[in-house]
């Protein structure tokens, strides 16, 4: 398992992205999510503790402490940013689970009833589209009890039905079975936007183990565990189309990301197509490929779109032209890739768009030294140019990780006899 570095300069920049959850670095929308969530999980008599880890964290407070497996495949290097073989990029809020644990057991004044609160960005490799960011931002959301009856997953269905009455009001929900290192019992969340489910939160009972890491006594405390992805809660919250837009400096958007009113879009641009084909090393995906093209782009990044896999071939399944061509050597794939431009403010030129593309395959491209892939210019048509940032698809069903309430109701997206589905207040 690789546990390369990342490069200074990836660092640097990751360390300099704003994190927009921290009122210290400014207002936005996403900070009033996390003030309406505590409140609505806060209880008479409960101590809120706001927490924020450092953006650089032990692999031992990100992974080991919360259960991970050693040879879990999201310690890869593939997935996870190491800055050393010790440390790494907080890839999830729940990083900083372990050290606010240790806290807690520390403190001999705790009270019975916690709730620890841990908003922040995470850094991780990911795919490039609407719904994905390299920079995503998270909400932990820890209930802890010490002594008297243990929380148990009546409780944990009413955390999850009172926290999306707050945040998403009137929206659709379900939860399907699902396991995670660090719960018991472990559920993942969907939101049923426009027919299709999307993934916005995990959840489960704190696993023991978790607790007794940290020092926790898991005899006389119990736990509700929540971790979610607060980008797009505000997206489908708000209309926000694009995860791009959540950074945007152009006013007319930065203004809109102040409050929680529905957005009003500002822009009807046309996308630019472009398709490539590359020799990429066997088993590369659209995390991977994704997280190379924004570091060789770096802030050009966010004219990208999107990019798809739209086919993988082997290296055995190639004529013997096709692998001249391309340059490819055994234990190499031919990808096919669709490239979507498309800036938030501006229309790009048929230069500037195929200026990008050519850097994007150069970033990409493994073939042999004078080999040449293939680089097709597909500009978008007039009658495209009606996808646009102002009028997108539903949020689609994306994955983005890692008891019955008494309301909970069967319907037709729940299908499955581990999904349940209910609907906010």
């Amino acid at each position: 398992m690789s546990t390369t570095p990342v490069s200074p300069d990836v660092l640097v920049a990751a360390l300099s992205t704003r994190d927009l959850t921290d009122p210290a670095q400014g207002p936005h929308a996403l900070q009033i999510l996390v003030e309406e969530a505590v409140r609505a999980l806060t209880r008479d008599g409960m101590q809120v503790r706001l927490e924020r880890s450092r953006p650089v964290v032990p692999v031992q407070d990100n992974y080991d402490l919360l259960g991970y497996a050693k040879d879990a495949v999201a310690r890869d290097a593939r997935y996870t940013r190491y800055v050393s073989d010790t440390c790494v990029l907080r890839g999830h809020t729940s990083a900083g689970i372990p050290s606010a644990l240790r806290r807690l057991a520390a403190d001999a004044d705790a009270p019975a009833a916690v709730l620890l609160v841990l908003p922040g960005i995470c850094h991780r490799r990911d795919a490039i589209d609407r719904l994905h960011s390299g920079t995503p931002h998270q909400l932990d959301l820890w209930m802890l009890r010490r002594g008297g009856r243990r929380l148990d997953r009546s409780d944990l269905a009413d955390m999850v039905s009172r926290l999306l009455a707050a945040v998403l009001p009137g929206g659709h929900w379900r939860w399907t079975a699902a396991e995670h290192p660090y719960t018991v019992g472990g559920r993942q969340i969907d939101v049923i936007d426009a027919g299709h489910p999307v993934e916005i939160a995990e959840c489960g009972l704190a696993a023991p183990h978790v607790l007794s890491n940290a020092g926790v006594d898991a005899e006389r405390w119990s736990g509700l565990a929540l971790g979610m992805g607060l980008d797009r809660v505000l997206m489908l919250r708000t209309g926000v189309p694009d995860i791009r837009l959540l950074r945007s400096t152009d006013p007319r958007v930065s203004d809109q990301m102040l409050d929680l009113a529905p957005y009003r879009p500002v822009s009807d641009l046309p996308p630019a197509r472009r398709d490539v084909s590359v020799a990429v090393t066997a088993g590369a995906d659209a995390e991977t490929l994704g997280d190379r093209v924004r570091e060789t782009l770096g802030p050009d990044a966010d004219l990208v779109e999107e990019i798809t896999v739209l086919s993988t071939t082997p290296y055995a399944a190639l004529p013997g032209p096709a692998r001249d061509r391309l340059g490819i050597r055994p234990g190499q794939d031919n990808v096919l890739l669709r490239i979507v431009l498309r800036p938030t403010d501006r229309t790009l030129t048929a230069g500037q768009a195929n200026a990008l593309r050519d850097r994007i395959y150069d970033a990409l491209h493994e073939g042999a030294a004078g080999s040449s892939g293939t680089r097709v210019t597909r500009t978008s048509s007039p009658g495209e140019s009606s996808s646009s940032v102002a009028a997108a698809p539903p949020l689609t069903a994306i994955a983005m990780w890692p008891a019955e309430s008494t309301n909970t109701t069967r319907s037709p997206a729940a299908t499955s006899p581990n999904v349940e589905a209910s609907t906010t207040a």
